[in-house]
């Protein structure tokens, strides 16, 4: 029997959402919400002040995903509107993105407001864009599509941050007059662009049709639902097995993520160093996760994920014993290697262990966990920056989150699937 194309138009608008909203990912997120959190709207407050609002905000955020991801996931199994849901979500995400360039100096309050609401937006967004990977292809190209979009993102990401930090260089070029009025820009443009992408995806992909019933009361219905995922779940060791070993490895590798650039500042490294810094690890991130995808469709997800969990421990550790600008960008290049391929190959291996015809509850579940993680990390952060001034110690505490998730990982089975 013939193998069907890989690459189809299907897959390309998917993909194409990780360069919409891996805007961002990184450029909000990563980048330009901490820069303008330490730096324009709590200036005066110091580095830790700025790392415990930073790390309780974030884990709100990811605690509102947690409790509401699996409902969410049901609703849009019974009514088979994922689309819809996906569209909801990125438009809160990117309007609040977007009031971000509205908000006053040393109005912190309220941009911690928008930074929540955008926050919730972008993640509960990832549950239907998620669960959609079973609609673009066949099972035995998950690893590869999913690292593809990752990669693409980066790219997108990269693209748009290299707009942000051309900026903040030379406001001058842009007829900007202050770093205020870049920090403006720089939000819309995200919510702006982050919207504007989403569009082939609407309008090229059709879900496949569930037979789950629609009931008159959908938010019973969902809880409902709910219980009986978890009780799915508990039936299906592999599932068990790697959503705990998930859980502990994904905490560790957002944790990284989101903490970059505020440890850089409170390291003394420059704002324009931290943000090269940054822009270089997507660049990199691009050809590497694509290239991992290919490698994990040749040789299996389950090897390439332990060799990004170890890398991961090798940065921690180093991290702590970091004193120079150009470590920091070594540490950046190898994240940027390892980053997008731990999360597309964890997302394929998940999408192949669940039942396909219940993708957006499965998924929705995927992503409570995911939360859970993102919960953990952010509070701990935000815990070790109240107790202690100096930020390397709370990488230490990563380190058997990597270990104890490769250890679960080996235990994990995998159905034979083709390669190509």
């Amino acid at each position: 029997m013939p193998k069907s194309r890989i690459i189809t138009k299907k897959v390309v608008t998917w993909a194409l959402y990780d360069w919409a909203n891996s805007a961002f990912a990184l450029s909000v997120l990563a980048v330009l919400f901490p820069l303008a959190l330490g730096n324009y709207w709590g200036a005066e407050d110091g580095g830790s002040v700025a790392t415990i609002r930073l790390g309780w905000v974030t884990f709100s955020a990811s605690l509102v995903v947690f409790l509401s991801a699996p409902i969410l996931g049901t609703i849009a199994d019974i009514g088979d509107h994922r689309k819809r849901f996906l569209l909801l979500f990125t438009i809160i995400g990117a309007a609040a993105t977007t009031s971000l360039g509205f908000v006053g100096q040393d109005d912190w309050p309220i941009a911690l407001g928008f930074y929540l609401i955008a926050s919730v937006g972008f993640y509960s967004s990832n549950v239907f864009y998620d669960s959609l990977l079973i609609d673009v292809t066949e099972p035995r190209n998950y690893s590869f599509v999913s690292n593809l979009g990752y990669s693409v993102g980066y790219l997108g990401g990269a693209v748009l941050l290299s707009l942000h930090l051309w900026m903040l260089k030379s406001p001058q070029t842009f007829g900007l007059e202050s770093m205020t009025e870049v920090f403006n820009y720089a939000f819309i443009s995200v919510g702006v662009w982050w919207a504007f992408f989403l569009l082939p995806l609407l309008f090229s992909i059709s879900e496949a049709h569930n037979p789950i019933e629609g009931k008159s009361y959908p938010i019973r219905a969902a809880y409902e639902k709910l219980k009986l995922t978890a009780l799915k779940i508990s039936q299906y060791r592999n599932i068990v097995i790697f959503l705990s070993a998930y859980w502990l490895y994904i905490g560790g590798v957002f944790t990284v993520i989101f903490m970059a650039v505020n440890y850089g500042q409170r390291l003394g490294f420059e704002d324009s160093d931290l943000v090269l810094a940054l822009l270089i690890s997507n660049f990199v991130g691009f050809p590497a996760t694509l290239a991992y995808g290919f490698l994990a469709h040749r040789f299996g997800p389950k090897r390439g994920l332990y060799l990004s969990l170890f890398a991961y421990i090798g940065v921690c550790l180093w991290g702590t014993l970091m004193t120079e600008m150009r470590e920091f960008y070594i540490m950046s290049i190898i994240i940027g290697v390892f980053q997008g391929a731990t999360q597309g190959l964890s997302r394929s291996i998940y999408a192949t262990l669940i039942p396909a015809d219940q993708s957006g509850e499965f998924f929705g579940f995927y992503s409570m966990i995911t939360k859970f993680a993102y919960v953990l990390g952010p509070a701990m952060v935000a815990i070790a920056a109240m107790l202690s001034d100096d930020p390397k110690w709370v990488l230490l505490t990563l380190v058997p989150m990597f270990l104890a998730g490769a250890f679960l990982l080996a235990l994990v089975r995998i159905p034979a699937i083709d390669k190509l």
